[in-house]
């Protein structure tokens, strides 16, 4: 049988583990909405949407645990319409909502980067762009872009949008999860030969034909489904909680 933890303690525990007051971000990291005031059950996700609240309810889950919030950069906040009825579900039902948006991206074990480079083969040596958040290591094995491709459709169960730069042999690897495209730049100042990440704007392939290094779109939801589960699991651990990690799919 699982044993029960406070909220206040299991939050703080996260807050440091993920070093939340370092970062600066556009929402809030930690507890969004508060529940219960004590845990056994606790689900991971990546996304705080009704899909994952309602599996969360279903399989009789004290908090969720996820990287993405109830809260996106632009958004009113008023608990109206769709986040008034993610709201609605959480507080009926006594959940409560810890997310962690950029602390989850960086730590440097647990976190999506981390996560997502141990699935790959690559450990980062260095890192770079705002708030050190991207990730650099050498490439290994798959030295052309081709077949890193086909490296990161095998492992991610997604084939990924190439750019494939000028066919230079790969030596150096960086990467950053989910909405990074804007750190490509950064990435080729810090030596990259290849880029991933989830997503790609209309700048990204000029860059990549111009400087000929590669550029990889490899999905938001598909690069971020490692780093919330790892806490998760690593939290749970710590205070003898269940954990489940529930993926629910996003073609994004």
């Amino acid at each position: 049988m699982a044993n029960e933890a406070r909220v206040g303690e299991v939050e703080a525990y996260l807050r440091q583990l993920l070093a939340v007051d370092t970062f600066k971000d556009y929402g809030p990291n930690g507890l969004q909405v508060e529940g219960r005031p004590t845990l056994r059950r606790l689900v991971s996700g990546v996304t705080a949407s009704r899909a994952l609240i309602d599996a969360a309810i279903e399989r009789g889950a004290d908090a969720l645990l996820v990287h993405h919030g109830l809260f996106w950069r632009g958004q009113d906040g008023r608990l109206v319409g769709w986040l008034g009825e993610r709201v609605r579900r959480l507080m009926v039902h006594g959940l409560n909502l810890f997310a962690y948006h950029l602390p989850l991206d960086a730590h440097p074990q647990l976190g999506n980067n981390a996560q997502l480079g141990l699935r790959l083969g690559w450990q980062a040596d260095a890192r770079f762009g705002e708030q050190d958040l991207g990730f650099v290591g050498d490439a290994g094995a798959v030295d052309t872009a081709p077949a890193l491709a086909a490296h990161v459709e095998r492992t991610l169960g997604r084939a990924p949008l190439l750019l494939p730069g000028d066919g230079r042999t790969l030596r150096r690897v960086a990467w950053c999860t989910g909405g990074a495209q804007g750190y490509f730049e950064a990435a080729i100042a810090a030596g990259a030969d290849a880029f991933l990440t989830g997503e790609i704007s209309e700048p990204q392939a000029h860059l990549a034909r111009e400087t000929g290094v590669a550029f990889l779109a490899c999905g938001h939801h598909a690069t971020e489904r490692y780093g919330a589960p790892a806490v998760a699991a690593f939290v749970a651990e710590r205070f003898g909680l269940e954990h489940v990690f529930v993926d629910v799919d996003n073609p994004a």
